[in-house]
């Protein structure tokens, strides 16, 4: 069974955000679960949002070589990079599902890794995309959906 995850960037972000700390245990949870499987997956466009919240909008936030630490860590996810093919599909997400730009590339990166999850508070728990399932990761734990 294909229990790979999309990883959104808030997934990541919370992870290094002490001021929600019933959501960084969370979200420490769902990466340690994901790197033990190798399940994760992402896209550049999560790394460079990831980036950019890290180290210039939450409070306090990390160091410029501290959240590098952390991109080249994730590197190793082998992050998809946003193409052609990638933004053609993001088209037809963004008409066929009305979300937002942005997320649609985000469905679109997810659905072109072959993920059977994408992992985000900012789309609606349970909906199915064109064959993916979205899930809160802050409302289920990696033990229901990766198993122990």
């Amino acid at each position: 069974m294909n229990d790979r995850c999309f990883v959104d960037t808030n997934l990541l972000m919370y992870a290094r955000d002490a001021t929600h700390p019933d959501k960084q245990a969370r979200a420490a949870q769902w990466l340690e679960r994901l790197w033990e499987l190798r399940a994760g997956r992402l896209s550049v466009q999560v790394l460079q949002e990831y980036y950019v919240t890290v180290t210039s909008k939450l409070a306090p936030g990390l160091s410029a070589v501290e959240a590098r630490d952390d991109v080249r860590a994730l590197m190793t996810w082998e992050p998809l990079v946003t193409d052609g093919h990638v933004i053609e599909a993001a088209w037809r997400v963004h008409d066929r599902f009305r979300l937002s730009w942005w997320d649609a590339l985000i469905v679109a990166a997810a659905q072109r890794c072959e993920c059977r999850h994408l992992l985000t508070e900012d789309l609606q728990d349970g909906q199915d995309l064109g064959g993916m399932t979205v899930l809160d990761p802050f409302t289920r734990r990696p033990e229901e959906v990766l198993g122990l």
